[in-house]
C-alpha cells in the first residue's frame, strides 16, 4: 500500500530534508512514498484559530475518501514500533488505496483532520517540532517495515 506523509510547515532545513529523502529511498523497497509539505499559515493571519482553520482545509483538500488517515497529536495512543506495523498491515485490511500520515503545524492540526482520523497516535509524549516528528516518523516507517519483511533492523 502506498503511503503519504503531510506535513504543515515552513521550508524545511537541509538537515531535515537530507535525513526524510535517505528514509524514502530506504522505504521505496517496500512500499511507494510520498512526502508533502502544505504551507503553514496559508493566510499570513496573526490569528492562531484562523491559521488552525485555513492549515485544516488545506490538509483536507489533499485527503481522498479511501485514504486510511492516521494523525499525529501528543495526545494520541501512544506506540510502539511493533504497533506501527501492526497498523500499516491493518490499514492494508481495509479497502484503503493510501496509508496517509498527517503532522500538523505550530498550533497543532485542525478538528476536520482530526475528526476524519482513522487513528490518532503520538510518537512521544514530547511536543516535538514538526520536522523533528517527520524524521521520527519516517525512521519508525522504516522500522515497521523492516518488521513487516522479518528483516533484522539496520541503522
Amino acid at each position: 500500500m502506498p503511503m503519504r506523509v503531510l506535513t504543515v510547515g515552513k521550508k524545511r532545513s537541509q538537515g531535515t530534508q537530507l535525513l526524510v529523502e535517505e528514509y524514502k529511498e530506504k522505504l521505496g523497497h517496500y512500499c511507494d512514498v510520498e512526502d508533502t509539505l502544505i504551507k503553514s499559515n496559508p493566510k499570513l493571519t496573526s490569528d492562531v484559530k484562523v491559521q488552525i482553520e485555513a492549515e485544516d482545509a488545506s490538509m483536507m483538500q489533499q485527503l481522498k475518501a479511501e485514504d486510511f488517515v492516521v494523525v499525529l497529536d501528543e495526545n494520541g495512543k501512544d506506540v510502539i514500533s511493533e504497533q506501527i506495523a501492526d497498523l500499516i498491515g491493518d490499514a492494508g485490511n481495509t479497502g484503503s488505496s493510501r496509508l496517509t500520515f498527517c503532522i500538523g503545524g505550530p498550533y497543532g492540526l485542525g478538528i476536520q483532520v482530526r475528526e476524519r482520523a482513522d487513528a490518532t497516535i503520538r510518537l512521544s509524549s514530547l511536543v516535538l517540532n514538526h520536522q523533528v516528528a517527520l524524521i521520527v516518523l519516517m525512521e519508525q516507517l522504516y522500522r515497521a517495515w523492516t518488521i513487516i519483511k522479518g528483516q533484522k533492523y539496520h541503522h
